[in-house]
């Protein structure tokens, strides 16, 4: 079976994060990618010049319309925008009976730009933490979160993950990209307990989108039926090997993107 994965987030017109990234990484995966678009962006691999919020009641249409008609066996959420936004977003979902919801916390792009307005991290906490199967922040986007500073070394991590689940998260994939070190880990904390999940740290400036591509790779396969600890190692895996092979791409100046199809490399010349 071919799951049907539903992305809601924003547009990168230069085609590395948001919803571009999502629907190249749903295909890769197995998947059958829909969008539901939050916020239209200014942007390529140098940064965010401007961002213009959709209005919440058409955000929430979109993704009605979408369950009104097609069968959505996981949804990944990225770039929410405003409280608002994540009001809405949360209540369309509810409405529709979504399942293996995975939340992307954006808050801040590889650039150094504000993707959440600071005064809307509370309400992505409220509303949609509590609905998500699993959440995927990185160290800065758990200390927003968490309201402190930023995990620095694993044992923080640990701490960070089961403070994350007490407010609500049923599962974390914490992200360790920013600890440094020869290694990229990240800790799976959930019902059946905590797991390190390791991989090589690969020095690259190709990392756009990122983490646009890892929860979407994990909503496809668990919208494949895989379980959580499964599809968190096997999104690892194809991230990193979109990463590994983003060099055979020449594309902007700045934090290039990732190369979602790596696989077909030598299959398509």
């Amino acid at each position: 079976m071919i799951p049907n994965i539903l992305s809601i987030a924003g547009s990168d017109p230069s085609g590395g994060a948001g919803i571009q990234a999502d629907l190249k990484t749903i295909a890769a995966n197995g998947g059958y990618g829909m969008a539901a678009l939050t916020a239209l962006t200014v942007q390529n691999t140098r940064g965010v010049s401007d961002a213009m919020l959709i209005p919440p009641a058409f955000i929430a249409a979109q993704i009605a319309s979408v369950f009104a008609d097609i069968e959505v066996h996981a949804v990944k959420i990225g770039m929410i925008g405003d409280a608002g936004i994540a009001r809405s977003v949360a209540g369309a979902l509810i409405a529709a009976g979504a399942r293996a919801i995975v939340l992307d916390p954006v808050m801040v792009a590889k650039g150094g730009d504000r993707l959440l307005a600071a005064e809307a991290v509370g309400a992505l906490v409220r509303h949609l933490l509590p609905i998500s199967a699993l959440i995927t922040p990185n160290l800065p986007e758990a200390g927003d979160l968490l309201g402190r500073p930023a995990p620095e070394t694993r044992a923080q991590m640990e701490v960070a993950a089961a403070d994350l689940r007490a407010l609500g998260a049923r599962a974390v994939l914490l992200k360790g990209g920013h600890l440094g070190g020869a290694d990229s880990p990240d800790y799976l904390l959930s019902d059946a307990g905590g797991v390190w999940l390791t991989g090589p740290r690969h020095a690259t400036r190709n990392t756009h989108g990122t983490g646009c591509t890892l929860s979407s790779a994990l909503a496809t396969r668990l919208g494949r039926g895989d379980t959580l600890e499964a599809a968190a190692r096997a999104a690892k895996i194809y991230v990193a090997g979109a990463i590994a092979r983003a060099g055979a791409l020449r594309v902007g100046g700045g934090h290039g993107p990732l190369h979602h199809f790596h696989a077909l490399d030598g299959v398509i010349s």
